[in-house]
């Protein structure tokens, strides 16, 4: 039997498909750039401060590390200046301190690295993404931050990566480290202190948890998905709602969202489930140094409750909340974050050289 192709256009149902097929594939191909079309008229602009313009290391080196992961660290500022180490959140690499990288680099000396996995360092090849590994990590970055005790800054996991070194390197506390900034972060399972926890915590086992290692096994096809998401614009929209809270520029929603298709599902997923672990409660109060606590007002990321246990946990420490802020608080008000960064360390090194 022959077979003819004699479409029926017209007003009829199989038309109607086709329609709807062609502007699902039109939004799915092309839908970005009137995504982001509209997310330029509507949002502020801002280009002479584009959070994607980093200044050049002064230098760089490779850590090799005994779980097989190579890890990128990078140097900025003075060689004299304070050194500052900051571990960026989940899902983003070292780019994320651009900002920083431009505002302090005056009287610091910023060291940046990109955890296992994300940005240009390596994967460990034992698949641990712990936080206690991750804190070890951490631990080797401060070891070539040269004889000078640092200040650790940590965003979301950042911060849980660096209560964790808090807990598993006591010693170093008024030795190599002399103040902390944790921001926009949680003492405990980050399940446990966003916004839905309690239905969250109901299904995080047998729903969660299976998720995350699906999300491994077929880690290929939902990197694909991030990508049409990035594409079509659904990401920048889903980032503009999540993230800021509405004094953000264009440029901030663009830069946060070039963080999805660039990040590995998969090792998304191993440090989920390595956060599903996480409980750093009980280090709190063993935190003998001056420490700088920052919320986003708005956060359902990381609640601003989580915030002030954190706070409230640890003998000296403040809490400073970002106005109005959500989970990239200290990009959209990165000047203010950048000048309580500045003011206590400073004011932390300062005490810990009188105490000397």
């Amino acid at each position: 039997m022959e077979s003819v192709f004699a479409p029926n256009f017209g007003a009829n149902e199989e038309t109607a498909m086709l329609v709807g097929a062609l502007v699902l594939l039109l939004i799915v191909v092309a839908g970005g750039s009137f995504v982001k079309g509209i997310l330029r008229l509507t949002s502020r602009s801002k280009p002479n401060d584009d959070p994607r313009v980093s200044p050049k290391p002064t230098s760089a080196q490779r850590i090799r590390r005994p779980d097989g992961s190579e890890l990128e660290v990078e140097f900025y500022g003075a060689a004299d200046g304070i050194p500052l180490v900051l571990t960026h959140g989940w899902g983003l690499h070292s780019a994320e301190w651009n900002y920083m990288k431009r505002e302090l680099t005056g009287r610091f000396r910023l060291i940046v690295w990109d955890e296992p996995g994300l940005g240009k360092s390596t994967r460990p090849s034992n698949r641990d993404y712990s936080l206690e590994n991750l804190a070890r990590d951490l631990d080797a970055v401060l070891a070539v931050a040269g004889e000078k005790p640092a200040i650790l800054l940590g965003h979301s996991i950042g911060g849980m990566i660096t209560l964790t070194f808090c807990g598993l390197f006591p010693n170093a506390l008024g030795t190599r480290v002399n103040g902390l900034v944790l921001t926009h972060t949680t003492p405990m399972n980050p399940v446990r202190t966003t916004s839905g926890a309690g239905f969250l915590r109901v299904i995080e086992k047998p729903v969660l948890v299976p998720m995350m290692y699906l999300t491994i096994a077929l880690s290929p096809l939902f990197w694909l998905l991030n990508w049409l998401s990035y594409r079509n614009g659904s990401a920048h929209l889903a980032n503009k709602r999540s993230s800021f809270a509405g004094t953000e520029t264009w440029e901030q929603i663009e830069f946060a969202t070039g963080f999805q298709p660039q990040a590995s599902p998969a090792v998304l997923a191993r440090g989920m489930l390595g956060m599903m672990r996480y409980d750093a409660m009980d280090v709190l109060p063993g935190i003998t140094v001056p420490t700088l606590v920052i919320a986003g007002d708005r956060d359902s990321t990381t609640k601003p409750e989580a915030s002030e246990q954190i706070r409230a946990g640890i003998p000296r420490a403040r809490l400073l909340s970002l106005t109005p802020a959500k989970h990239l608080g200290l990009i959209e008000h990165h000047e203010k974050f950048a000048a309580a960064v500045r003011e206590f360390a400073q004011a932390a090194q300062a005490q810990a050289g009188v105490a000397a």
